[in-house]
């Protein structure tokens, strides 16, 4: 297996490659697919220490588009459902959330970064069509903070 695997590690610990596998990674993790991207990140600036804000930089672009993605399937999701009539009835707890939102509009994007819910809330945020360019603002500031303490912090202990 070591045949293998080594010159696959190897391959991924370039730059180049490092850098754009950390960015599908990241995209892909900032959907509904149950990934994390802070292992790849945290593994590149292990392997590549002096890649240290392009890697925060190629990370949090890759998390923001996969949150902007997210948005939008929720858009559409609803788009789809209203298009099909088929209205559903609310529970308590869905009604709760969803006013919380509303209340919070964009701004609740910021805690996109947050495990479990930070996907689920950049689809209902779609859903809900809070404006785009505001929510991703506030998804990159999100997600960006994130990256920038889990990578200091580790990085400082490592």
């Amino acid at each position: 297996m070591d045949v293998w695997l080594d010159p696959l590690q190897a391959f991924l610990a370039l730059p180049r490659v490092g850098l754009s596998s950390l960015f599908v990674i990241a995209l892909l993790s900032a959907t509904l697919l149950p990934m994390g991207s802070e292992a790849a990140l945290l593994a590149l600036l292990k392997l590549n220490p002096d890649l240290f804000w392009p890697a925060i930089a190629v990370a949090t672009l890759g998390n923001t588009l996969g949150g902007a993605l997210t948005w939008w399937m929720g858009a559409g999701a609803r788009r789809t459902l209203e298009h099909l009539h088929q209205p559903r009835p609310q529970q308590a707890s869905e009604a709760r959330a969803l006013r919380w939102l509303r209340r919070f509009g964009a701004r609740a994007c910021l805690l996109s970064w947050l495990p479990l819910i930070g996907d689920p809330l950049c689809l209902v945020a779609g859903w809900l069509r809070l404006p785009f360019w505001p929510c991703l603002y506030y998804m990159a500031v999100g997600k960006s903070l994130r990256y920038l303490a889990l990578t200091w912090g580790i990085l400082q202990f490592w």
